[in-house]
């Protein structure tokens, strides 16, 4: 039996009628309630401060959007395309995101809460001065991505692959670390407040060894 998670968001509050709508021609401030939005083309797009509320958008294009200060409330992503979009200041609470590329996406000094993302690729993406709470990365694939300066509470990372991830100058607070790939990971030094499982950590110490300047020597006779 799987181990249950300590900090599982709240799942969203999707409405229970929505209507399906085409948002090809988003603009600047516009907000949308109870949509759906299925098979967009939104590529490219730029509007600011666009909200959606209580919405479900499935396997739409939004590779290289440019979105800052989007704001999702209650809304489920599943099966989208959200690579290179740049959301700095972003704001997501009780959001799932599911199967979605994001890789190279920017969501700098952005704020999730109650936010779940899994089985995503989120290689090369950057959270720098986000605020992470209540946040759970399952089954991601998040090599190179940028959590440098980030604030994390209650955040959990489950099997995921943080292989050559950012840590440096971020904060960790009631937060957990299960199953991950942590190979080449940077900033092991500010993991203080991370709970982890004793494989984890073990495939850590390397890591740790380099960070506080421990040198290992070989077994005598060898």
């Amino acid at each position: 039996m799987p181990k249950r998670l300590t900090c599982i968001p709240d799942p969203p509050d999707l409405a229970s009628d929505l209507t399906r709508i085409d948002i090809a021609q988003i603009q600047d401030g516009c907000s949308s309630s109870a949509v759906s939005v299925l098979d967009a083309d939104l590529a490219g797009v730029g509007a600011r401060s666009l909200t959606v509320e209580g919405s479900l958008i499935e396997r739409a294009d939004l590779g290289n959007a440019r979105l800052p200060g989007v704001r999702l409330l209650d809304t489920r992503l599943r099966g989208c395309n959200l690579a290179n979009m740049q959301a700095r200041g972003a704001s997501l609470t009780r959001c799932e995101i599911d199967g979605c590329r994001l890789t190279g996406s920017s969501w700098a000094e952005s704020r999730f809460n109650n936010v779940l993302i899994k089985d995503c690729r989120l290689d090369l993406s950057v959270f720098t001065h986000a605020t992470l709470e209540w946040v759970t990365f399952e089954r991601c694939l998040m090599t190179s991505s940028d959590l440098q300066e980030a604030r994390c509470d209650s955040v959990c990372l489950h099997a995921c692959d943080l292989t050559d991830c950012d840590t440096s100058g971020a904060r960790f607070r009631r937060s957990e670390l299960r199953g991950c790939e942590l190979t080449g990971l940077h900033g092991v030094e500010s993991l203080r407040g991370i709970s982890m499982e004793w494989d984890d950590l073990v495939g850590l110490m390397p890591a740790l060894a380099r960070a506080f300047g421990i040198g290992v020597l070989a077994p005598p006779g060898s």
